[in-house]
């Protein structure tokens, strides 16, 4: 059952109410201070390894496209898991968030290990997909085959953070986040410099800091006895009914954050054989792009569990103020967050040309990328929040998949293409019109799809009845 012609002006907004910002900030900044933490693990890899020239940089932003096509897919596991441990959440359903946590724990160990042995073993073939030149391809596949041994403990540190942060415990991801990301700028500056390893050595950074952090949120976790601990029988105990269920929900996110991030890569490949200049350029603005984002993370995840929890309650007008209060919020934030980034993209870029090795026409392609990312970011930034932070907190998986993908596989993948290689248009116009013919159509389509409420479907029988009785 689903809600349907919800009258949004019947339900005050409130917005001021001090629960609200209460909740939401407790849940938001550690979130957001946790990714921020983990994108500056991408910052201090970028900033040293762009003091080896443009060559290392460019090389080691296209070996990160095959990780971030594992996260991806991780993100659409966890993203799949984080509706069930949500809504458990809000009925104290314990032993169904230890079935979801043991299921996901082991499809995330599996995906790791498969994309680990691709890189390992085939890393000048994954490289060269992004760019032919000799030097990149060896530089990349350099770093690539090294860096590959993190992939494991990425996978498992993204679930057990995602179970933490659904069940409202996001301190220790954070702690861990921060300890891993001091350890890994040391390992970076030594490895990189002193040792003399190059890009071999920011792969071997990468690696001890992903472990250690597992490692510290696995030994904190059996001290605290939080909620990750479980019996070995409680975390298998699944029957075929549970399984299908959870998959049926899970699989339409699974492929829609595999078929996005294999987008993202076409787009790469777009840009990168448009020269290694711009590719730099785009390594460059996407650190920043993450710092940026964790913001927006930390809203959306705080809106996940909200929304999530109140919806397993069957607490449903409660959920949906919060939806209303989220997308007035997010908005607001990033035309605050695109401002800054626009008013200092000189100071942002020149960070990067400390050992004078970035090209001058590098920085400023970059800073001028800086500046439509700003000027778009809230339009960005809308889609995300109803898709990840509302949609699927409310049992709604399938809606983003059914029209993402098209609009990103049948519409702004072509025309990006056509705008770079058919009617030739300078890089900075291919750049926007990617943001344009993917970011209009999802506002349009999913703000329609949302004020029709469709997205309500509970997954307890708790948000069933509250359902039932809210539409009656």
């Amino acid at each position: 059952m689903t809600a349907r012609n919800i009258n949004y002006k019947k339900l005050p907004l409130r917005l001021g109410e001090k629960a609200f910002w209460t909740t939401a900030l407790a849940l938001a900044i550690p979130i957001a201070l946790q990714n921020m933490l983990t994108a500056s693990f991408s910052l201090v890899d970028t900033l040293m390894v762009g003091q080896l020239g443009e060559v290392a940089l460019s090389s080691v932003g296209m070996a990160g496209q095959w990780s971030w096509l594992l996260n991806m897919v991780l993100f659409g596991l966890c993203s799949g898991a984080s509706v069930f441990v949500s809504q458990y959440w809000g009925n104290k359903n314990i032993d169904g968030i230890h079935r979801v946590l043991g299921i996901t724990t082991v499809c995330c160990a599996f995906l790791s290990v498969i994309f680990m042995l691709v890189a390992l073993l085939f890393p000048e073939t994954v490289i060269s997909v992004f760019n032919k030149d000799p030097a990149v391809v060896q530089s990349g596949a350099e770093y690539l085959k090294y860096a590959c041994f993190s992939y494991p403990a990425a996978a498992l540190t993204s679930i057990f953070c995602t179970v933490l942060r659904s069940a409202e415990r996001p301190w220790l991801p954070m702690t861990v986040s921060g300890i891993s990301t001091l350890l890994n700028a040391a390992m970076n500056y030594i490895l990189i410099f002193p040792a003399g390893l190059g890009v071999k050595g920011a792969a071997i950074a990468t690696c001890i800091s992903a472990w250690l952090g597992l490692i510290l949120i696995i030994i904190v976790s059996f001290i605290q006895k939080n909620i990750l601990i479980a019996p070995i029988d409680k975390l298998f105990d699944i029957n075929g009914a549970f399984l299908c269920e959870l998959f049926k929900k899970a699989s339409p996110v699974i492929v829609n954050e595999t078929l996005w991030g294999l987008g993202t890569v076409c787009y790469n490949i777009i840009f990168s054989n448009m020269g290694y200049e711009q590719y730099a350029a785009i390594t460059i603005v996407r650190t920043f792009e993450n710092i940026v984002f964790c913001f927006f993370i930390g809203l959306c995840n705080a809106c996940c569990v909200m929304v999530g929890k109140s919806i397993g309650s069957g607490k449903i007008r409660e959920a949906i103020r919060d939806s209303k209060r989220f997308n007035i919020v997010m908005p607001i934030m990033a035309l605050v967050l695109g401002g800054a980034v626009i008013l200092l993209r000189e100071q942002l870029v020149s960070l990067f040309n400390l050992g004078q090795q970035v090209s001058a026409n590098t920085l400023m392609i970059a800073q001028n990328i800086l500046i439509i990312y700003g000027v778009w970011i809230a339009a960005r930034n809308v889609s995300y929040l109803l898709i990840v932070g509302i949609f699927r907190s409310g049992g709604d998986t399938s809606t983003g998949m059914k029209w993402e993908m098209p609009i990103l596989w049948l519409f702004a993948i072509p025309l990006t293409f056509v705008a770079a290689y058919v009617i030739n248009l300078p890089f900075l116009a291919v750049y926007a019109i990617m943001y344009l013919c993917e970011d209009i159509p999802k506002i349009i389509i999913f703000f329609r799809h949302y004020f029709k409420g469709k997205w309500i479907k509970p997954v307890t029988d708790e948000g069933v009845r509250g359902l039932e009785e809210f539409c009656s």
